[in-house]
């Protein structure tokens, strides 16, 4: 079997910071390419892999700008004029390669990491029936498209190790915006007596300047920047919880699935995959409120961190989406 792996070239494949999306068809590629499959991913060229890899300029996007939409063409073409190479195409790029979908004979599966905006769902919509659809979780299901599945996101677990005896520390990771409710992590951890580590990309420079970098004292509010991958297991592992209030029907939330991992459990807003991810009072805590996120942080130490750990390996790791995926790629071509 012959797959195209499409991922973004925001940033690197996998990302050395911030990238959840060049960071899952990273763990996907890996594993498909572990198990025999042989893959081809479409990224940036400085993107790390064992797949053969193609790309149409060095550098992502995020490190050094150019035209995003001169550089995306020449990405997605890349790919599709080669399509006949492939027995598949595995798309991870969002809803601009479905207007080739009619137009190649390859098939396409696209992971849908979730809908920036209303105003692209017409385009789902028109190549609902040339392509084929994954959720990242059953929330984030649009009722005007069709689903060959849904498979939940998968980390490569051996980055990501228990700790057994966590620090006096709660926990804000994840890209700075209000819609993840950072500010909210601040009154949470201020009500409930403890230091909050914030750790993240900022994305909405106003609202960090106005409603985060006030409260930062570098003593109860420590923010430690935009970590990569060989920081994130420490951070993760050491916190007493990861709080994680979003004001938004969130479609996954990896940071949530990593916490885990670690042992760490997540008091989250009971929005979006929120109830797929986390077991309550077993993993975690789902709230409705700071109030109820307050109370959780007192009952955080009955959570048994063995329970999170395992509870992630079993439903989040790398071997069970690889596995899921082949499945997914043997129906398609099945069907054709």
């Amino acid at each position: 079997m012959k797959i195209a792996v499409l991922a973004p070239i925001i940033w690197r494949t996998p990302p050395r910071q911030y990238g959840p999306w060049e960071q899952v068809a990273s763990v996907m590629t890996e594993g498909l390419v572990s198990k025999g499959l042989d893959v081809t991913l479409f990224a940036s060229g400085d993107s790390i892999t064992n797949a053969k890899l193609s790309s149409v300029r060095e550098h992502p996007l995020g490190d050094i700008p150019g035209d995003f939409k001169v550089w995306e063409c020449l990405h997605i073409s890349a790919l599709m004029e080669r399509a006949r190479e492939f027995d598949l195409i595995h798309n991870h790029f969002d809803f601009l390669p479905l207007t080739w979908s009619r137009v190649i004979h390859t098939p396409m599966v696209t992971t849908i990491h979730g809908f920036s905006s209303p105003d692209i769902i017409p385009v789902y919509k028109k190549y609902d029936d040339s392509t084929h659809y994954v959720s990242i979780s059953n929330s984030d299901r649009h009722p005007s498209l069709t689903y060959i599945d849904t498979v939940y996101n998968g980390l490569n677990t051996a980055l990501f190790s228990f700790t057994a005896t966590p620090d006096d520390y709660l926990l804000s990771f994840g890209r700075i915006h209000p819609e993840k409710g950072t500010h909210l992590c601040i009154e949470i951890a201020k009500a409930a007596g403890k230091r909050l580590v914030i750790c993240g990309l900022i994305q909405d420079e106003a609202y960090f300047r106005e409603k985060i970098a006030p409260e930062i004292d570098d003593t109860t509010v420590i923010y430690k920047g935009n970590v990569g991958p060989e920081d994130r297991n420490n951070i993760l592992g050491r916190a007493t919880a990861l709080l994680h209030p979003i004001l938004f029907n969130e479609p996954f939330g990896l940071s949530v699935a990593e916490a885990m991992l670690c042992g760490t459990p997540v008091i989250a807003f009971e929005r979006g995959s929120m109830k797929e991810l986390i077991t309550d009072a077993e993993t975690g805590f789902l709230v409705q409120t700071t109030e109820e996120a307050v109370i959780a942080v007192k009952k955080a130490e009955s959570i048994r961190r063995n329970d999170c750990r395992e509870h992630a390996l079993s439903r989040f790791s790398q071997e069970t989406m690889v596995s899921r995926y082949i499945d997914v790629y043997e129906r398609i071509l099945g069907k054709r």
